[in-house]
C-alpha cells in the first residue's frame, strides 16, 4: 500500500484511532494489507474481519507476531498494536481501496482494466497481466481474489509506480459487480460471457445478463468496452456502453469482431488459430487446453491493445502461458496417463467446453475418462442442467464416465438414460472410493478429465490422480 498516516487512515475509514507504544496520528504505514495473520509481514496491516466460521479479531496478536503494525477492528483488542475501530471492517477496507487507488490514479499514469463474466475471468486476468507486466508494474489478483474482500485487497496493493491494475470481479449478489468496480472505475471493462453460473442466486439468465452489465454503468465514462461478440447478451450491451460515452471494441470469431479469431486446431499440446486485428494477422498457439479460452486470449489481446501494446507482442508473451490458473485445465499425470485438473469450477458452459476438449484431444488408441461432480448455484435448473451434461458426455463418446456424490446423482441417471450402462459409467458416493477405484481402473492411454464446482472439492482428487500417475 501507499505510505499513509495513521490518522489519515481512520479518516477515509470513518474510525476511531487508538494508538500503542510511541505511534501517533502521524506515525506512516505503508505494508501489505491482508485478512489472513498467516500472510503478515514486518509492517503490515491487518484486517480483522469477522467471518461465518471464525473471527478475525481472535487473530490479531497472530498478525502483530508476524509483523503487523496496524489493525482495523471492529472493537479493541488487547495486543500490543495500533488500532482503528470502524463499524464495518469489509466497508472499510473498500473505502481505504477507493482511497488508495484514486490517489495513485490522480498521478496520471495508472491504467485500470476491469474483468467479468460467467466464465473464464480467472484465465483472462492472467494472460492480460503476462501481456502488461512486460510493459510496466502491474497488480492483478492473486487467484479468484474477485469478492468484497479479494478485489479491494488487491487494490491496495497499487503503489505510485504501478502503471496497470487489473481487476477481476465476481458477482455474489445484484449489486456486487456495480459495488466492487465503482471503487476504482475502471478505464477498459471487459466483459466475456454470461452464462448460467450462479443463475441460481440472481434468478434467472437475465439477472445475470443484468448483473454483468453493472461493469459497464460502474466504469469511467468516456472508457472503452470491450464486448464479446459471440455471445448475443454480451454483445447487446454495446447501446449501454455508448450511452455513457465508452467507445466499443469487439472481440470473437464473428464478423463484428474487431479482434477476430479464425482457423481453429486443437491438440494435446495446445489450440492453434489465426488472430486478425485492423490489417494484421498473426498465429496463436495458445498452450491452455481448451478451444475455449481462445475467447479469453482474444479479450486479453483486445484490452492490451488499447493500453498501447502491439499485436505480435502480445501474441508472443501469451504464448508463453502454459497454464491459466491451478486447477484450471491443469495437466497433470504422464504421458501415459494424462489427468486434466479443471475442478476449482464449474457451470454448464465450462462443463461443456472441458468435455469436448477432452474428447478432441484424445488420440484414437486413447481413452476418454470423465470423472464429474456436481455443478453448483443452478437453483432451479440444477437439474435440467445436469441432464444435458450427461447427454453430452454420452454423445462425445467419453468412453468411461465416473460421477461422484450424491449431488451430481442426476448427471449419472441421466447418463445411464441415454444408454450408457455396465462398466462405462460409474457412481461413487465420494473421493476416496473413486480413487480407489480410478487407482485401479485408468491405464496406459488413457486421458483423464476431473471436473465440479468448487464447493465439491474434486480438484483435490485431480491432485491425488496426477501425484499416482506421474
Amino acid at each position: 500500500m501507499i505510505a499513509l498516516p495513521l490518522a489519515e487512515i481512520a479518516a477515509i475509514t470513518g474510525g476511531d484511532l487508538h494508538v500503542a507504544g510511541s505511534d501517533t496520528g502521524d506515525t506512516v504505514v505503508s505494508g501489505v494489507v491482508d485478512t489472513d495473520s498467516r500472510n503478515m509481514v514486518p509492517g503490515g496491516i491487518f484486517i480483522a474481519k469477522p467471518g461465518a466460521e471464525t473471527d478475525g479479531h481472535r487473530y490479531v496478536g497472530a498478525a502483530v507476531d508476524n509483523g503487523a503494525v496496524l489493525a482495523l477492528v471492529e472493537h479493541i483488542v488487547d495486543a500490543p498494536v495500533s488500532q482503528i475501530v470502524v463499524a464495518d471492517a469489509v466497508a472499510a477496507l473498500a473505502a481505504l481501496a477507493r482511497a488508495v487507488v484514486a490517489r495513485v490514479r490522480a498521478g496520471g499514469q495508472l491504467k485500470i482494466v476491469g474483468i467479468t463474466g460467467s466464465n473464464g475471468k480467472t484465465t483472462t486476468k492472467n494472460l492480460l497481466a503476462r501481456i502488461l507486466e512486460d510493459e510496466g508494474a502491474t497488480i492483478a489478483p492473486i487467484n479468484s481474489y474477485n469478492n468484497e474482500v479479494g478485489a479491494p485487497l488487491t487494490m491496495l496493493r497499487v503503489s505510485d509506480d504501478t502503471r496497470f491494475l487489473v481487476s477481476e470481479f465476481g458477482a455474489a449478489a445484484p449489486g456486487a459487480i456495480a459495488h466492487l468496480a465503482g471503487l476504482v472505475e475502471p478505464d477498459i471493462a471487459v466483459i466475456l460471457m454470461v452464462g448460467m453460473a450462479h443463475a441460481g442466486g440472481f434468478g434467472g439468465i437475465e439477472a445475470t445478463t443484468a448483473a454483468k452489465a453493472e461493469l459497464i454503468t460502474a466504469s469511467r465514462s468516456g472508457g472503452t468496452a470491450v464486448l464479446n461478440v459471440d455471445d448475443p447478451r454480451v454483445w447487446g450491451m454495446r447501446e449501454a456502453a455508448e450511452q455513457r460515452g465508452m467507445a466499443v471494441v469487439g472481440f470473437g470469431q464473428g464478423d463484428a469482431a474487431q479482434v477476430r479469431a479464425s482457423d481453429l486446431q486443437v491438440a494435446a499440446d495446445g489450440t492453434r488459430a489465426m488472430i486478425t486485428a485492423g490489417d494484421e494477422t498473426i498465429g496463436l498457439h495458445l498452450k491452455v487446453l481448451g478451444a475455449h479460452h481462445v475467447s479469453n486470449a482474444l479479450a486479453a489481446i483486445t484490452a492490451a491493445r488499447l493500453l498501447g501494446v502491439t499485436t505480435a507482442d502480445a501474441i508472443a508473451r501469451i504464448e508463453t502461458v502454459e497454464v491459466a490458473e491451478r486447477w484450471r485445465m491443469q495437466p497433470m499425470g504422464s504421458d501415459r496417463v494424462r489427468i486434466i485438473n479443471d475442478a476449482y469450477n464449474a457451470s454448464p458452459d465450462s462443463m461443456a467446453a472441458a468435455l469436448r476438449t477432452l474428447a478432441q484431444i484424445t488420440g484414437p488408441d486413447e481413452r476418454t475418462v470423465a470423472v464429474l461432480g456436481a455443478m453448483s448455484e443452478l437453483g432451479e435448473s440444477a437439474g435440467e442442467e445436469h441432464d444435458r451434461i450427461g447427454l453430452l458426455a454420452v454423445r462425445l463418446n467419453i468412453r468411461r464416465i465416473v460421477v461422484v456424490g450424491p449431488e451430481a446423482r442426476r448427471l449419472y441417471l441421466s447418463v445411464v438414460g441415454e444408454g450408457s450402462w455396465d462398466s462405462e459409467a460409474i457412481h461413487l458416493p465420494d473421493q476416496d472410493s473413486a480413487f480407489e477405484y480410478l487407482r485401479t481402473e485408468l491405464r496406459d492411454g488413457d486421458r483423464v478429465l476431473v471436473k465440479s464446482s468448487n464447493s465439491v472439492g474434486l480438484r483435490h482428487l485431480g491432485d491425488r490422480l496426477g501425484e499416482l500417475f506421474s
